[in-house]
């Protein structure tokens, strides 16, 4: 659709108009009507916890399960927390939709986060451990072992451990040493022997060795890999009694700030502050509950940390080691095997040829769902065969997170190699993959592939393919919009939809998009694309607004967002109003929400969901009922201020049928009272709800989908 035409369609040709409408419709809502975001981030990752405390899982799913609950949390401290810090410690403004002071909203988060810190170590030690001990597999301590153990085990520390170990005294030659974040560390306390002085040493557990020490023996047991070097301490300080021993792990500001106005060179301005972030202040400090008030004293003050920033935590720190225990070969205790299939379009003939992409996307849109259906039979193959194809003239995509040994990125290069225009906007500032991103954009660029590095003060987040193909002295687009990263690794892992379409609307929008990404324009137009941050936040107010009239006027009305985060108080607000009038409102919502749901006068008719397996939920759909003329959007944006302000965003209007019966039977399957999900109060408190009244299972979203698409099948001709 034109965006003129959706203007038009709306009955708001004057911008200044729609936005008074907005204004007073917004003035009448009430306050203390969001959620806090980072307090709903916190549920989020509650929800993760519940999973792992969840007995009816296959163990070794739980302990992953543990191992991403760790992980999730150190990027919240060393991103969310650490940029509330900066911005109070600084003077700048702090968001917040909730109307509290910031350092309230701080001692809020620390409170929760102990909790759960909490809770997560207690169900490793209670449940998940003792699950894994009924299974075969113990995780035991040093002094569980036998002589005969420990003897083996002395054998492996000497070979393997003690000579990567570096031990760091602090005394008046030797100042306390830096502390890496996220780093595993034994405070140490020794006695000199000959002056009976006692001093403090710092030892480093080596990231580079497994964390899990498998032991020798019929049974199979692991011994952590800090028991194991805290037995063996007398090794290091020969001559010293060994006082004291405690396990402590520091979280640091690693959130990237880069004035990119005031830079002349991106690159190095992001490289520098990448040094710089290694050393970033403290921002928590989890220590073992058995640490003494020495030891803790000493790191307070040489740390500068305060007690609200300390987490007293039952042995072991950083659980995100149970990752290793993933690699144990029982396929008993993990889910069950699940291969993609090849979407119907892309299926070999009968004859199990090649399949011909570009000819199959010429006869119809193609949305493939992953992981599901296959990246590699779709995505990448649509690539690759660009790359080697004679008649493609040119490659422009995007790039925001992708795998170093990523076949994308080599098709890339075959591409320029070949001789093709290849374009490659590459986000540098895509968070934690900075400096990845920069390694192999520069491999791009020594391969003859044109790389951009997008928009000053905007990240590019969209996701967009457009190959330009001759055919028949004619040239013709074929486009890719996707919701999810060019990523092979996580795209196994990851719930994502892409669009493959030869549309020449689809084409031109994207010729246009690419040209403002790599040049001077500045679009305005597009006709199914909908693109922040000019046009996407009026674009979806819009569709929302008109719904509200659709259900004033007596016609169906209906909101389907299904989002990673729904927090922008103008998208929300929006939402309300139309609940008001009567639309009926569903939010599919993997991780943050700021909707209070469910309340009289303001959401009665907002219903919001969350679903978490074992796979990653990350597609964005929006759906309209548009008064009986469904229209559907996929793409790259969750509804937070940066994606809609601070970013390059793209979503596509799916148009066929058949794709549009797709996403709606998804959904409704999503939001029924027999699928298992998480259902959120106008409280705050999401509530799972796993089993009927009966206590039998309700359906799992993703394993229903998994059938559904396996039993997809290209109908064989037969002879």
């Amino acid at each position: 659709m034109d965006q003129d035409v959706l203007d038009a369609g709306l009955g708001d040709s004057d911008d200044d108009d729609f936005d008074e409408i907005v204004e007073e419709s917004v003035a009448e809502l009430p306050e203390g009507r969001y959620l806090d975001r980072e307090l709903s981030w916190l549920s989020f990752n509650q929800r993760v916890l519940e999973l792992a405390e969840d007995p009816a899982l296959p163990v070794l799913e739980r302990s992953n399960f543990l191992a991403i609950f760790g992980s999730n949390l150190d990027e919240f401290f060393m991103v969310r927390v650490a940029g509330l810090k900066r911005r109070i410690m600084t003077g700048l403004a702090v968001p917040t939709n909730v109307g509290r002071a910031p350092i309230d909203v701080l001692a809020d988060i620390s409170a929760a986060a102990h909790a759960l810190q909490v809770r997560h170590a207690r169900a490793w030690n209670d449940h998940v451990k003792p699950a894994l001990s009924e299974s075969g597999i113990d995780i035991v301590s040093w002094d569980d072992l036998s002589d005969a153990d420990k003897g083996r085990l002395y054998g492996y520390f000497q070979a393997h451990v003690f000579p990567v170990l570096m031990p760091l005294a602090v005394d008046p030659a030797h100042p306390f040493p830096y502390i890496s974040g996220l780093s595993l560390n034994l405070a140490i306390r020794v006695r000199n022997a000959r002056t009976g002085r006692q001093e403090f040493a710092r030892l480093k557990v080596p990231p580079m060795l497994p964390r899990f020490v498998e032991v020798p023996g019929e049974r199979v047991r692991y011994l952590t890999l800090e028991d194991l070097i805290a037995n063996h301490l007398a090794d290091l300080f020969p001559g010293m009694e060994i006082v004291d021993h405690h396990a402590f792990r520091l979280t640091r500001n690693e959130d990237v700030v880069i004035e990119e106005d005031e830079t002349e060179n991106l690159i190095q301005a992001l490289e520098a502050e990448l040094m710089r972030r290694r050393f970033g202040p403290p921002i928590r400090l989890e220590i073992a509950d058995d640490m003494d008030e020495v030891t803790l004293d000493l790191l307070l003050r040489e740390l500068d940390i305060t007690e609200q920033e300390v987490y007293r935590l039952p042995a072991p720190l950083d659980l995100r080691g149970l990752f290793d225990l993933s690699k144990i070969d029982r396929p008993d205790l993990k889910y069950a095997p699940h291969v993609p299939t090849t979407a119907i379009a892309f299926q070999p003939g009968d004859n199990n040829e090649r399949p011909d992409i570009f000819a199959a996307i010429r006869k119809g849109d193609v949305l493939v769902h992953h992981p599901y259906e296959s990246f590699a039979t779709s995505v990448q193959a649509f690539l690759e065969q660009a790359a080697k194809d004679p008649q493609v003239l040119a490659i422009k995509q995007t790039l925001y997170r992708t795998s170093g040994d990523s076949p994308i990125v080599q098709a890339l290069i075959d591409a320029a190699e070949a001789g093709k225009q290849v374009l490659a906007l590459v986000e540098v500032k895509a968070r934690f993959d900075e400096a990845n991103n920069i390694i192999w954009a520069r491999k791009l660029e020594k391969a003859g592939v044109h790389v951009v590095y997008g928009l000053v003060g905007l990240k590019t987040h969209s996701k967009l393919v457009h190959v330009i193909r001759e055919e028949g002295g004619v040239l013709r687009s074929y486009s890719h919009v996707g919701t999810g990263n060019y990523n092979p690794k996580t795209s196994r892992i990851y719930e994502d939809f892409g669009l493959f379409t030869a549309s020449d609307e689809v084409g031109g929008d994207l010729t246009r998009l690419f040209n403002e990404l790599s040049g001077y324009a500045i679009e305005k137009k597009f006709k199914r694309l909908l693109v922040a941050p000019l046009h996407l936040r009026k674009g979806l107010l819009r569709l929302i607004d008109r719904e509200r009239r659709h259900a004033l006027a007596g016609k169906p009305a209906s909101v389907r967002i299904k989002v990673n985060s729904m927090v922008d108080e103008q998208i929300i607000d929006a939402l309300y109003q139309a609940s008001n009038a009567g639309v009926t409102v569903e939010v599919w919502v993997r991780g943050i929400c700021s909707i209070k749901p469910g309340v009289e006068g303001m959401s009665e008719n907002i219903t919001v969901r969350s679903i978490l397996g074992r796979y990653l939920e990350h597609s964005r759909i929006f759906a309209f009922a548009n008064g009986g003329d469904p229209q559907v959007y996929i793409g790259s944006a969750d509804m937070m201020h940066r994606n809609l302000d601070r970013r390059v965003e793209a979503l596509v209007r799916v148009t066929a049928p058949a794709q549009l019966t797709e996403l709606t039977d998804l959904f409704d399957l999503a939001m029924s009272e027999s699928t298992s999900s998480w259902w959120l109060g106008g409280d705050g408190v999401w509530t799972r709800r796993s089993r009927d009244a009966e206590g039998k299972p309700l359906l799992d979203l993703q394993e229903a989908t998994m059938t559904a698409v396996q039993k997809r099948r290209r109908p064989r001709a037969t002879r």
